[in-house]
């Protein structure tokens, strides 16, 4: 239990499901169960809290987390409300002062690429034109060596990495998806190793 504005609020959260099946469709589901001293607040505090924590995860293969943990936890509630294209609610209950339901939430991609640029976080989220194209994150433990016969790979391939990010020992790149197939078997056959995981293609050596 903890004070809010001169209320108690007790708070339970169950993260059910949050996915991104592709930059351009990232969505999430949570369960919430919240009490305060009315239902209609707790709902409040329940929706704010769902935008928070979908935010938060949907992206978070696709920015700096630590910029974005820092910008979604200062911004106001309906800064964030925003970045809500669709919202639905399931399983929905309510008594004097507790709310509780599965909250789903679908963002609106072209308003958190303006938010993400207007407040500096890092990202790298396709363009609106780039629907035709997949996104590859590369595990690069074999440093300089793996990054070198990776562009071979896709030189042999015909395919431009369309690299968004490089960071340490990863690196996040953006493909056509009509050189998938292709570049996926090229990278088996020099014995690259492969998952589809959110959405996304995961590489490593």
């Amino acid at each position: 239990m903890k004070i809010l504005k001169g209320f108690f609020v007790g708070v339970s959260f169950g993260l059910l499901m949050l996915t991104a099946s592709f930059a351009d469709d990232l969505r999430g589901t949570m369960s919430v169960n919240i009490t305060s001293d009315t239902a209609a607040n707790a709902k409040n505090i329940a929706f704010d809290e769902a935008r928070r924590q979908i935010i938060s995860e949907s992206l978070r293969q696709y920015v700096d987390v630590n910029m974005l943990s820092s910008v979604v936890a200062n911004a106001k509630a309906s800064e964030l409300t925003n970045l809500i294209a669709s919202s639905t609610i399931d399983n929905e209950q309510t008594s004097d002062t507790t709310y509780s339901a599965k909250i789903s939430m679908v963002l609106d991609m072209p308003a958190v690429r303006v938010w993400l640029q207007e407040n500096g976080v890092q990202n790298w989220l396709p363009d609106d034109g780039a629907k035709n194209t997949f996104t590859v994150v590369v595990g690069l433990s074999g440093g300089l060596a793996d990054w070198i016969e990776l562009n071979r790979i896709a030189r042999s391939e015909k395919v431009d990495l369309g690299t968004k990010n490089i960071s340490g020992t990863s690196a996040v790149l953006a493909l056509p998806v009509a050189k998938r197939g292709a570049f996926t078997i090229a990278l088996r056959e020099m014995g690259w190793r492969y998952a589809n995981k959110d959405g996304a293609l995961h590489i490593w050596k």
